[in-house]
C-alpha cells in the first residue's frame, strides 16, 4: 500500500480511479497524483499498461511509464471476469473521479457507462478520453497521438516544404490530458456548488483542433494555409534558426520595435529597417527569402555565441537550438532546482519537478509503481468496507 497521503496539498482526500493506458490518460491522472490526490491505476493482468513495454531506457523501465506513473497504486483486475468488474465498479463508486483512455465502447460493455455509474454515485466525475469522441462517424476509430498529428492538420504544417514531420513529442496526447485534467478541476469546482458529478468527454482531435486554431483561420481568412517553414516561423518573419559561423541561433521578432532593434544592434544595417520591402510583418512574408539570405550573411561572419551577445544587447528573444542531451543538463534547471530522484520498482531514476509551482505546496513525487504492487492492500480495503 502506498504511504500515507500528505494532507496539506490541494488534492488531498481527492480519489481518483483511472483506467488507462499509453499517455493521455496517465498524464492526466498524473497531474492529480503530483498534487496530493489518491489514484488507483488498474491494470491488466498480462502486463498491465502496455507503456510499461515501450523500452528500458531506466534500469529496465519504460521512460514514458517512469514519467506518467510516479505517486499510483497499481492494481491488476482481470476485467474479463465478472470478480474483476464487480471490484471496478465498486472502486469507481467510492471514488470522486474516474478517469479512463480505452477503445470506445470499453467502459460501458463493461457496466461502467455514465449512466449506470452515475445512479450508483451521483457524485462522481466520469472521464471519458478517446480519439475522436463518443458519437459522429469516426466515433470508433482507433487513435494514437500520431494518427491524430495527421487527422488534425499539425503533420501537414510542421517539417520543411519539401517533407511533412510529425511533432517529436507526443502532443496529441498531451494536449487531451491537459484539458481533461483542467476539465475535471471545472467539474470540481461546480461540484462543489450542486454536489452532483458530470461526464466529461474528451476528444484527442478536438483538442489538437483548438492548438491548430490560427493557422485555420488563416486558412479561412485567405483560402490557403500557412506553408511548413522547417525551424523558421511560418507566419512571422524573421522567427527561427539561423546559420552562424559555429552553429545555429534561434531569435524572434514580435513588432516593428524589435524590428528596428534587430537591424540597427545586430545586423549593422540600420536603414534596413525603412526598407519598404521589410517594413512590415506582411511585407517581411513575402520577402523573406531575400531577407534570410541577408540575416545568414551577417550572422554567417560570427560565431553563435557572438551573435547571441549581440541580440541580448538588442533585447531581442533568442534561444540555442540544443539537442536532448543539452537540456538534461540546462543550466536554468539546475540553478533552479528542478531535478529530483524517485524511488521506482526497478531502483532509484531522476525526475523532473512538476512544472505546475504554487507557491508554498511542494508537489507529491512518490514511487513507480510494480505491476499489481497495490492489488492485495486495495482490495482488502474493499472486502473490509473501508471509507475511501
Amino acid at each position: 500500500m502506498t504511504a500515507s497521503l500528505p494532507s496539506d496539498l490541494p488534492y488531498s482526500g481527492l480519489t481518483v480511479v483511472a483506467l488507462e493506458q499509453a499517455v493521455t490518460g496517465p498524464f492526466c491522472s498524473r497531474q492529480f497524483a503530483d498534487l496530493g490526490a489518491r489514484v488507483i491505476k488498474i491494470e491488466r493482468p498480462d502486463g498491465g499498461d502496455f507503456a510499461r513495454g515501450y523500452d528500458g531506457a531506466l534500469n529496465g523501465m519504460s521512460a514514458y511509464f517512469a514519467w506518467l506513473n510516479r505517486g499510483k497504486e497499481s492494481v491488476v483486475l482481470d476485467l474479463k471476469t465478472d470478480v474483476g468488474r464487480a471490484a471496478l465498479l465498486r472502486l469507481v463508486a467510492r471514488a470522486d473521479v474516474f478517469v479512463h483512455n480505452l477503445a470506445p465502447g470499453a467502459v460501458e460493455r463493461m457496466g461502467l457507462g455514465y449512466e449506470a455509474v452515475a445512479a450508483l454515485a451521483p457524485r462522481l466525475i466520469w472521464v471519458g478520453i478517446s480519439g475522436y469522441g463518443p458519437d459522429g462517424p469516426y466515433r470508433n476509430k482507433k487513435a494514437y497521438d500520431m494518427l491524430i498529428q495527421a487527422e488534425a492538420g499539425v503533420v501537414s504544417l510542421t517539417g520543411t516544404p519539401d517533407a511533412a514531420a510529425k511533432v517529436g513529442i507526443s502532443v496529441a496526447d498531451i494536449a487531451a490530458g491537459l484539458h481533461a485534467f483542467a476539465s475535471v478541476q471545472a467539474a470540481l469546482r461546480q461540484r462543489d456548488r450542486t454536489d452532483r458529478g458530470d461526464r466529461i468527454d474528451i476528444s484527442m482531435l478536438e483538442c489538437l483542433v483548438e492548438w491548430v486554431t490560427p493557422q485555420l483561420y488563416v486558412q479561412l481568412g485567405t483560402g490557403a494555409a500557412p506553408p511548413r517553414a522547417g525551424l523558421r516561423h511560418n507566419m512571422i518573419v524573421p522567427y527561427g534558426a539561423y546559420k552562424c559561423a559555429d552553429g545555429d541561433v534561434m531569435f524572434a521578432i514580435q513588432n516593428e520595435r524589435e524590428w528596428r532593434r534587430l537591424c540597427e544592434v545586430v545586423l549593422g544595417h540600420a536603414d534596413l529597417a525603412d526598407d519598404p520591402r521589410y517594413a512590415r510583418n506582411a511585407d517581411r512574408l513575402t520577402n523573406r527569402r531575400e531577407l534570410e539570405v541577408l540575416i545568414e550573411k551577417v550572422f554567417g561572419q560570427l560565431t553563435a555565441a557572438a551573435v547571441v551577445e549581440r541580440l541580448e544587447r538588442g533585447e531581442i528573444a533568442n534561444a540555442m537550438v540544443n539537442d536532448v542531451a543539452a537540456v538534461a543538463s540546462h543550466p536554468q534547471l539546475a540553478a533552479r532546482g528542478r531535478w529530483t530522484e524517485l524511488d521506482s520498482f526497478a531502483g532509484t531514476v531522476p525526475a523532473l519537478l512538476p512544472p505546475h509551482n504554487l507557491r508554498g505546496v511542494a508537489p507529491r513525487m512518490d514511487r513507480i509503481p510494480a505491476l499489481g504492487e497495490h492489488t492485495a492492500a486495495v482490495l482488502a480495503e474493499l472486502e473490509q468496507g473501508r471509507p475511501r
